[in-house]
């Protein structure tokens, strides 16, 4: 397969907390977020998504959250809207109204919970990628869904036009390297996991839809184009030097750690929705103490 579709964004994209206040989203402090992400350099938004709370926003939220966040951007970097859902219709849905608001990008997770047989996932995208009109990233984190995508589905979406990147957080990079070599041609690649970072760009990845980096985006955005430059050995040592602290950003589910660790940096508050929570006192400690070793705090 040669691959003559677009890319939508080559380094880090930010996948973007969600704000709230008092029960609402706090669009004020979405909008400082925003700014800090581009000012530090960061090659991408993706809103909605699994560490922007997506799960518990209201259909309005969401739909709100992704206008704002492309009002916000006005064009800088791509905003890549989360329109994945376990039900396909409304994801269809979620999906053409981001594009309607002028999203650059759809990025879709498998569905969860009911999960769906190899020929349902090809089924589920692909009715998806022909209802809509932006490009798709496909989203696989198997850990979070219970779906896992198999090589035989994606070398079936590889042959949709729009359906042109993915994003890997399944860990395995023995499958992800299989990924590489068989559909490398067809898709972009981007790590889901801020911990394989570099192992993936080494494979040929074009960057990280990166969780870390809502803290600190220059400098997961320095360590992609490090690897693209083709320093591997400096980016390697950047990935070593905050492999502790991007372990504790996952010491509990996602996001509770980094939406904690962004309100004791000042960035907003740490009100999360049930079921999620404050972090276990010893947790939270284990990642103060991080972010003081990095001086952070």
């Amino acid at each position: 397969m040669s691959k003559l579709k677009p890319t939508i964004f080559t380094g880090a994209a930010t996948a973007i907390i969600t704000p709230f206040q008092n029960g609402t989203v706090d669009y004020a402090c979405f909008g400082r977020l925003i700014e800090d992400q581009i000012k530090g350099g960061i090659d991408a938004i993706v809103v909605a998504g699994t560490t922007g709370e997506a799960a518990t926003l209201t259909h309005e939220e969401h739909c709100d959250c992704v206008r704002f966040a492309v009002e916000q951007v006005a064009g800088r970097v791509p905003v890549i809207a989360g329109t994945g859902s376990n039900d396909t219709a409304y994801g269809i849905e979620l999906s053409q109204y981001a594009c309607e608001v002028g999203a650059d990008a759809l990025l879709l997770v498998t569905p969860y919970y009911n999960k769906a047989t190899p020929k349902g996932l090809i089924k589920s995208f692909l009715e998806t990628a022909d209802k809509t009109d932006k490009p798709i990233i496909l989203y696989n984190v198997p850990s979070r869904t219970g779906c896992n995508i198999p090589l035989s589905v994606y070398k079936e979406l590889a042959k949709h036009e729009r359906i042109v990147a993915v994003k890997e957080a399944s860990g395995n990079l023995s499958a992800i390297a299989e990924l590489f070599a068989e559909c490398g041609d067809a898709f972009d690649i981007y790590s889901g996991n801020d911990d394989q970072i570099v192992p993936i760009m080494s494979l040929g990845g074009k960057g990280v839809i990166s969780v870390l980096s809502n803290i600190l985006p220059k400098e997961t955005h320095d360590m992609v184009q490090l690897c693209l430059s083709g320093d591997y050995p400096s980016a390697a040592a950047m990935q070593l030097h905050y492999l502790k602290l991007i372990n504790t950003l996952f010491c509990e589910v996602n996001p509770v750690p980094v939406k904690t660790a962004m309100a004791e940096l000042g960035f907003c508050g740490d009100e999360m929705r049930l079921p999620l929570c404050e972090m276990d006192d010893g947790n939270k400690a284990k990642l103060l103490a991080v972010l003081k070793e990095h001086h952070l705090l």
